[in-house]
């Protein structure tokens, strides 16, 4: 199973403060598990991978297998939860520089997102960069209205159109939405594309191990019923409340102590460079999670040893205001072994024979004793390897452990009413339907700040 080691924060966190949390905890559970809490219309993901149905599962099977036999790119239009976990997962799981392969050396179609932003180059040089490629286009959106996937849709709908004929182009869309209605529930039955479905009962953060998150990954070649025994696994091992036997709740418990006595971020670290967007999938569960009624962790994260040299001084020597998350894999995938040098000029001759692995791992642990020193305290999660298995494990791991924390922090997190206040503002200034009043009100308070 993961690992979880507070040893590195015992100056910072005392025994008997967990022990005053377990009532606490204890009821956090109950109203998990009973589905009482706030939002417990959203904890669908729970029950899964038992919950998933196996029809599904072999559906998205055979479309990832279609996919990857008819296309040599496959673009995923989300934003938020209906991508962030996927290419995480695609990223952590698959070589790294695959995608520079040529087609026949590579087991998989370039996948590539679009719709996480409003970039005008970013989608020019997509466009521009797919010409003469065979493409299939995996959108996913609940709605079908969010502004950024819903742009980038409606473009590169009319670019497969074009490109293909609308016949064709029907064949090379694949949808994940709602199972009955919105936007792109309507458009998927009249056009005809084959669809999955966003359960309803499972938030966007929450949704990676559903069909949003599992058709992409399948794509990539990726072992999802691997996946999803481990989340499995996870999800059975951790059902104690009491956080002496449950990791998931101790590292929930170990945050809240370290919150409450001023510690106002978190950094998740990370020591190899394929785990950059699980660190941004965890930003967003924790963030939108917890981040309400003024409450809640910033998360944070740094991609090291790169970023000990420059995030590092601040962490080392800044306000103390922030503890860090250490991630860590115990074995690499791969071998590769410093050589000797006759000459020894760049005097690393101490380092011959070993492996890089292990010198990432001193690299690490040398970090964390100088940042302790500094007065940072960490924690530690460790897992065996970069596999299929972990990743699901891993993601059911942040899951429970963010519901918990959330309501030891006595927030809904399963919500995020924060999110619409930016989107009325952009509806009203982009002059959408309805907003009149509201564009009004903001275009006279941004000339007032202009003039």
């Amino acid at each position: 199973m993961i690992g979880f080691s507070q040893d590195s924060a015992s100056g910072w966190i005392r025994s008997y403060e967990i022990d005053q949390l377990k009532p606490q905890i204890e009821s956090a559970h109950e109203l998990l598990h009973s589905g009482k809490g706030p939002g417990s219309a959203f904890t669908g993901w729970m029950k899964l991978p038992d919950s998933l149905d196996i029809h599904e599962l072999e559906r998205i099977h055979r479309a990832a297998d279609r996919i990857r036999a008819q296309s040599d790119i496959l673009i995923v239009i989300g934003i938020g939860g209906s991508y962030l976990g996927a290419r995480a997962a695609i990223d952590m799981l698959t070589p790294t520089f695959s995608d520079l392969l040529p087609r026949e050396k590579r087991s998989a179609p370039h996948i590539v997102f679009a719709g996480n932003h409003l970039s005008a180059d970013y989608l020019y040089d997509l466009l521009e960069t797919i010409k003469g490629q065979r493409i299939s286009v995996n959108v996913i959106s609940k709605s079908g209205t969010t502004t950024e996937p819903a742009i980038a849709f409606r473009i590169l709908k009319q670019w497969m159109e074009e490109q293909y004929g609308r016949e064709e182009a029907q064949r090379r869309i694949y949808v994940t939405t709602d199972k009955s209605r919105g936007a792109l529930r309507k458009l998927a039955v009249q056009e005809q594309y084959e669809t999955f479905v966003v359960p309803d009962d499972v938030g966007g953060r929450y949704s990676v191990l559903t069909p949003v998150g599992l058709l992409p990954i399948a794509v990539a070649g990726i072992d999802i019923d691997a996946m999803l025994d481990g989340a499995r696994d996870g999800m059975h091992h951790w059902q104690n409340p009491d956080p002496d036997d449950n990791p998931c709740y101790r590292y929930a418990a170990c945050r809240n102590v370290l919150l409450r006595k001023g510690y106002q971020i978190e950094v998740m670290v990370q020591y190899e460079p394929s785990m950059q967007y699980l660190t941004e999938w965890w930003k967003q569960l924790f963030g939108e999670s917890e981040g309400k009624d003024g409450r809640g962790l910033f998360p944070a994260g740094v991609a090291n040893t790169t970023d000990l040299h420059s995030m590092g001084q601040y962490i080392q020597d800044g306000q103390r205001i922030l503890f860090e998350t250490v991630l860590s894999v115990e074995e690499s995938k791969h071998t590769i072994v410093v050589p000797a040098d006759d000459d020894n000029g760049d005097g690393l001759n101490y380092l011959a024979e070993r492996s890089l692995h292990e010198i990432n791992e001193k690299a690490a642990r040398g970090t964390i004793l100088a940042h302790v020193a500094g007065g940072v305290p960490n924690l530690r999660l460790t897992v065996p390897e970069r596999t299929p298995y972990w990743f699901g494990q891993l993601v059911c791991f942040f899951e429970l452990a963010c519901a918990i924390s959330g309501y030891l922090l006595a927030v809904n997190p399963f919500d995020q009413p924060g999110v619409e206040a930016y989107k009325d503002n952009m509806y009203a200034l982009l002059g959408k339907p309805g907003y009149e009043q509201k564009k009004a009100e903001l275009e006279a308070l941004l000339a007032e700040r202009d003039s």
